[in-house]
């Protein structure tokens, strides 16, 4: 049964849906709808059901909902079963899935299964025509996905076509496309199926769950203050949190600084961290490498800290002040507290 629609694979945990299936619903809408086809949300688990208005909310024409106990949690072998078999049955053209731990894991081993390709970590995705000579002459394809991702490190930014093979497919990382506002008035057709779960792909049990909250949420932060190498040590990263807490704002760092030792991982902001779009972004002793602007580009207001005056921050930056931040910080921060008296 040939439909040619665009998937998502929704991501849940214990009921709640990771943000970037609902932040794919928005992208897959728009695709679907420039090909003339519905959008098709994947949700797999145990008394999940329930899920199904949201996704339509956030712009699904139709849920597929395979329930089954042996789906309560995730486990690599029967997910991946299920989704192949639904894929070999309904044929979309495009699906899309998280680049999550979950979405890295299941997505590869459908491509395979499927011997189909799959580009992963896109940053954004297009329809578009290509064009290819094989042997004499010259093959046209229309409509056909562009999946778009930083190459070499993030010094390039590389467009990716599967031309030739069904259904198209392609990890997106975690916030670089905008959640839609939901509209719950919006309906959708729910398609319960019956999955198929030999034994044999129950080789695995899940013994207990252990689970750690992040300790910072960037993704929702109006204001972040993020620091780089430039800061120069882990103590001296004191006077990023200071200006943070001084207007309200969360803490980020660079993947160097990260790497440094200077934060912790769930701070880091770009293209291997999080990407964020804050009302205010200032960025402490960040030269601007490409893959930290990935991060942060989006963003509403820059203001940019450097004594490097070249610094390729400052092309990107809204405000730029070139000077020593252990001297413009403090200053800052005296500056804001007397604006509040």
């Amino acid at each position: 049964m040939k439909t040619n629609e665009v998937w998502i694979y929704i991501e849940q945990n214990n009921g709640k849906i990771a943000d970037v299936s609902l932040e794919l619903l928005g992208k897959g809408s728009e695709l679907a709808k420039k090909l003339g086809v519905k959008t098709g949300a994947v949700l797999f688990g145990s008394g999940v059901k329930n899920l199904a208005e949201a996704l339509f909310a956030y712009g699904a024409d139709k849920v597929y909902l395979a329930e089954d106990a042996a789906l309560k949690n995730y486990l690599t072998l029967p997910y991946c079963k299920v989704m192949a078999d639904l894929i070999r049955e309904i044929e979309p053209q495009i699906v899309l899935y998280g680049a999550t731990t979950t979405g890295r894991d299941i997505a590869p081993r459908i491509a395979s299964e499927l011997r189909v390709g799959l580009t992963a970590d896109c940053t954004n995705l297009q329809i578009g025509d290509y064009s290819k000579r094989v042997k004499e002459e010259t093959k046209e394809y229309k409509n056909i996905l562009y999946q778009i991702r930083p190459a070499f490190g993030g010094n390039i930014v590389a467009t990716i076509v599967c031309p030739d093979h069904r259904p198209q497919m392609a990890t997106v990382r975690e916030g670089v496309m905008k959640m839609n506002t939901p509209d719950k008035s919006k309906k959708g057709e729910l398609i319960e199926i019956k999955p198929n779960i030999p034994k044999e792909t129950m080789l695995s049990e899940i013994v207990k769950k252990i689970q750690q909250e992040k300790l910072v949420d960037l993704k929702a932060a109006a204001i972040i203050v993020s620091g780089g190498m430039g800061v120069g040590s882990k103590d001296n990263f004191k006077l990023v949190h200071d200006l943070a807490h001084a207007i309200g704002g969360q803490v980020g760092g660079s993947r160097a600084a990260v790497d440094a030792g200077f934060i912790g991982k769930d701070h880091q902001v770009g293209q291997t961290g999080t990407t964020v779009r804050p009302k205010l972004y200032i960025a402490v002793g960040i030269s601007g490498q490409i893959q930290h602007l990935a991060g942060m580009s989006e963003s509403n207001r820059i203001i940019a800290i450097n004594s490097d005056p070249n610094a390729p921050i400052f092309q990107t930056a809204h405000y730029g002040i070139v000077g020593d931040l252990n001297d413009i910080v403090p200053k800052f921060i005296e500056s804001y507290k007397s604006l509040k008296k």
